[in-house]
């Protein structure tokens, strides 16, 4: 696991109902656990702050790094599509954004970016789908014009998802996760704190990585064996149970660095 990436992990699943804050040797420590090294981490959290994600703050005369009030709203963002795995109920309509052409190379790799990461993919050159509109559209369009409207589709809604989406690899990767999932779990349980709090933090991290492939396609249009019914139903289940004894770890964690622990809110 990335260092930067596991620093995301902690504070958007443990420390943003906490308050945002931890001291560094809190974070390093539970870091540590998904194994990564003290030094990665430091540097990690340093090129957070000169991003704008961490900022210093002394808290009880104790250094740490709080989130940002960006990194704040992106992280409930994506910690709420991360639990949300069911997807709401679909009305039918697919919904379309038409964009200008935009000339810079590197921009137009961000939009793609911004627009897959929240499942909309390309129709043509220029038009993007979803099943479903997003209320982050304007943010990921960042200033390019662009033009939006619903559509039904007259055909196989299967056959439209499977020539857009690349749901092949999705299916594997789904079921890839499973697998991995019951490899990786086995023994994890309330007992040892610890080894909850690293369990759910590996399992968390794997499922976080669907935000960028799983559009959130409707049942209506996915094959009836669809494994990532089973992974999210998996997913759940499992980190739900691991939860109290993983929040239990951290709150230990936090103690011992001499600051006190916040109820969670």
């Amino acid at each position: 696991m990335h260092a930067r990436s596991a620093v995301f992990d902690l504070y958007g699943d443990h420390l943003a109902d906490r308050g945002g804050w931890a001291p560094i040797s809190a974070v390093v420590r539970l870091v540590g656990k998904v194994e990564v090294a003290p030094a990665a981490t430091r540097t990690a959290v340093s090129r957070m702050v000169r991003e704008g994600w961490l900022e210093p703050q002394e808290r009880a005369g104790v250094r740490g790094y709080a989130a940002t009030a960006r990194a704040t709203a992106r992280l409930a963002s994506a910690w709420q599509r991360i639990y949300a795995v069911v997807p709401p109920p679909w009305d039918g309509r697919w919904h379309l954004v038409a964009t200008d052409h935009v000339p810079d190379r590197s921009r137009r790799a961000r939009l793609a970016a911004s627009l897959g990461y929240l499942g909309y993919a390309r129709l043509s050159s220029g038009t993007w789908i979803a099943p479903r509109a997003s209320s982050e559209l304007a943010s990921a369009l960042d200033g390019t014009p662009a033009h939006e409207f619903f559509s039904s589709f007259i055909g196989d809604g299967h056959e439209l998802a499977t020539s857009v989406w690349d749901l092949a690899t999705l299916d594997t990767s789904y079921r890839d996760f499973l697998r991995w999932v019951g490899q990786t779990s086995a023994g994890a349980g309330p007992r040892d704190p610890a080894q909850a709090y690293t369990t759910r933090t590996m399992v968390v991290h794997e499922w976080r990585k669907f935000l960028f492939s799983d559009p959130g396609l409707p049942a209506q249009v996915l094959p009836s064996d669809w494994p990532g019914t089973d992974a999210a139903r998996t997913f759940t289940s499992l980190t739900s149970r691991l939860r109290p004894a993983a929040a239990a770890y951290v709150d230990d964690c936090l103690r011992e660095s001499g600051v006190p622990v916040p109820a969670p809110s």
